[in-house]
């Protein structure tokens, strides 16, 4: 009975998305392959332009562990009941902005408190900022997402599917690195991505006003013209953008002297003139499998195999690393073995993960030959999980809120 009240809860919030995600015009993702390249900034200052320019905004702050937009935009409202029963008002920060983020939810006292959660919380939280929240109709709703392509991104992918990607880079090549991991994570769950912005590309010297290249130059425009992505603008370094989000002030765009001023209304400009977003809503469950609880035998464990390559799910079982050996008990974990696997050849690792005792297996794509060999030989096969941790991934299976998305196997 429990897990139908629970698949039966799901299903009403599936609901509410889908009717909330209705009245939002454009939903706009900013990320970043790491952090420290300015992404909070330029979704707070997008948010404003947006706002100042007319249109009806949302400003959804999913940087759970470390929320930087209430403080940067100096909000001091807090959470308050909505006219629908059992939503909540966001807080209004100009007559056609609102903003949600997990700090007002904490309170003053908490607010620098650390958030210790696992994936399946977060997941509840962002999709709960959709449905439970009683959001006005929007033109767009800004979404600034934690670095790096972990749950948050993938719970937005996964939830939003009309979601654009904004990714944020500055130009040296570590950064660009990582901003190539996010263009490929967008395009392996199948997000559009409007275009990279430069930011910090250089600083103006104070004294002779030339351009001092800080972490270099054209990184952003050489990345976008390698990946042919738009390249919406470069941003060039200002202490005044410090200075304003230390103090809450968001005037900065007010000043057209600033050169950083003048290119960021050039960005919000070319995103204005972008064409809606092609792909038609479809809720979650038809894009993704969700696995509900499992009704485990207390005297009957299962044992969940993951192939994993640097600590994380492998994109393809075939060219992992090491494979994680999860034990499971009474739906808790209970311990973990990682294994070295045999040589990849057709037919072998099937066989292997058969003769280790594999009940589940758990990856990101697999070929359909694969497939069929696992399941002949009695082991559930479950594909398109997010490249989380192995024990994450199993305390997502055990719990009912492992989402998958699509095969990324091109075999």
């Amino acid at each position: 009975m429990a897990m139908g009240n629970q698949q039966d809860k799901h299903q009403q919030q599936d609901v509410e998305i889908k009717k909330t995600l209705g009245h939002i015009k454009n939903k706009i993702l900013v990320m970043s392959g790491k952090g420290g390249v300015g992404k909070s900034s330029v979704a707070a200052y997008l948010s404003v332009a947006l706002a100042k320019k007319g249109y009806k905004v949302g400003l959804m702050d999913i940087d759970l562990h470390g929320p930087s937009i209430p403080r940067m935009l100096g909000l001091k409202g807090s959470i308050q009941p909505g006219a629908e029963h059992g939503k909540a008002l966001p807080v209004n920060y100009l007559p056609n902005m609102q903003v949600i983020s997990i700090e007002p939810l904490m309170g003053e006292e908490n607010k620098d408190s650390a958030t210790i959660w696992r994936g399946p919380l977060k997941i509840g939280v962002i999709r709960q900022f959709i449905a439970d929240i009683e959001w006005r109709d929007l033109d767009y709703l800004i979404i600034d997402s934690p670095p790096g392509t972990g749950d948050e991104p993938l719970t937005v992918a996964q939830t939003i599917p009309d979601a654009r990607a904004l990714i944020v880079t500055t130009p040296q090549e570590i950064s660009l690195a990582d901003v190539r991991k996010s263009i490929n994570f967008c395009r392996q769950v199948n997000m559009e991505i409007l275009g990279l912005v430069e930011n910090m590309s250089g600083l103006i010297c104070p004294h002779c006003g030339k351009m001092i290249e800080l972490f270099k130059t054209k990184g952003g425009m050489l990345t976008a013209k390698n990946e042919n992505l738009k390249l919406l603008g470069t941003l060039p370094f200002e202490p005044q953008v410090v200075q304003n989000g230390d103090a809450g002030d968001m005037k900065l765009l007010d000043n057209d002297d600033l050169l950083i001023s003048q290119e960021f209304n050039k960005i919000v400009d070319e995103i204005i003139k972008l064409p809606a977003p092609q792909k038609d809503f479809i809720m979650a469950p038809q894009q993704e499998k969700e696995f509900p609880v499992r009704e485990t035998d207390s005297d009957q464990g299962e044992l969940v195999a993951i192939p994993v390559s640097g600590g994380k799910l492998s994109a393809h079982f075939g060219h992992c690393e090491e494979f994680a050996f999860v034990e499971t008990e009474n739906g808790k974990i209970t311990g973990t073995e990682m294994l070295s696997p045999p040589a990849h050849e057709p037919g072998v690792l099937p066989r292997w993960l058969y003769e280790q005792g594999a009940d589940v297996l758990i990856v990101g794509g697999m070929g359909e030959q694969a497939q069929q060999l696992l399941r002949e030989k009695g082991i559930e096969v479950i594909i398109g999980a997010p490249m989380d941790p192995p024990e994450s991934l199993v305390n997502q299976y055990l719990t009912g809120t492992l989402l998958t998305g699509d095969n990324v196997c091109d075999h």
